[in-house]
């Protein structure tokens, strides 16, 4: 049962990245879903959420308009597609799953407490 996340990198203001988060062992779309991150001095903060069975999607103030989170049911994936990325987008992302449900839960972006299975951060740096 693992989570593996990439695609993180180091990138211009105004650039994209896409980071993926391949579930292996379980299968994604019964849980609430999630990509987080922490910067440099700061606490873990949940950017994105996306519900099970896509019941809702919920972003941080900071990325909307900007990033986008999905979920790839063929390869068992989640997605963050961020673009126009700034530097204060700097630091290391995290792939979480919260709760599960056959029916369908909603997300939260917080507590971050509600999500309990992590994978490992793959590091995004903003930077001229």
């Amino acid at each position: 049962v693992q989570l593996q996340a990439s695609g993180g990198g180091l990138t211009l203001p105004g650039g994209s990245l896409n980071l993926s988060c391949a579930a292996s062992g379980f299968n994604l779309d019964y849980y609430a879903v999630g990509w987080f991150r922490q910067g440099p001095g700061k606490e873990r903060e949940g950017v994105a959420c996306l519900g099970s069975g896509d019941t809702n999607i919920e972003y941080v103030d900071a990325v909307k308009g900007r990033f986008t989170i999905s979920r790839d049911a063929t390869k068992n994936t989640l997605v963050l597609q961020m673009n126009n990325l700034k530097p204060e987008d700097t630091a290391v992302y995290y792939c979480a799953t919260g709760p599960f449900s056959l029916g369908g839960v909603r997300c939260d972006l917080a507590p971050v407490s509600e999500y309990n299975f992590w994978g490992q951060g793959t590091l995004v740096t903003v930077s001229s």
